[in-house]
């Protein structure tokens, strides 16, 4: 197996379960799989941290944001691996409560990933609505 096709299967599971669990409210393994390493940036659509106490909040605010998602899919459009640094880029499509409110949307996002100790963890989120 590949660097790239080991880091894509991390995507498919790690990754994916961590967004899927966020956007059901608990953002624990979205904390796991994030770098304890500076630095560490989200540039978000529903809002910007920059730094570990900035993201450790932002991840606090999202889990009471969330709940009861009922579909979480990254359409993936871009992945690249070099080394110990790794990108992907994609569409997410999301259909969650938001403060107790059904809602869907797509979302735009990038990610930078560092290999850290043999796994990878994320350290930088881009992610903008996708408006029709």
């Amino acid at each position: 197996m590949t660097d790239r096709d080991d880091f894509l299967s991390w995507v498919a599971t790690v990754l994916y379960e961590a967004e899927l669990a966020l956007h059901n409210g608990d953002a624990e393994p979205r904390r796991a799989i994030w770098s304890r390493n500076e630095p560490v940036i989200i540039l978000g659509a529903w809002r910007n941290a920059a730094g570990q106490h900035e993201v450790r909040e932002a991840f606090d605010a999202l889990e009471q944001t969330f709940s009861d998602c009922t579909s979480y899919a990254f359409e993936l459009h871009l992945c690249d691996v070099v080394g110990d640094m790794a990108c992907t880029a994609g569409f997410e499509h999301i259909s969650t409560s938001v403060d107790g409110e059904p809602r869907s949307f797509t979302l735009r996002a990038t990610q930078v990933y560092r290999r850290e100790g043999g796994e990878w963890k994320v350290a930088l989120r881009h992610a903008d609505t996708v408006t029709p």
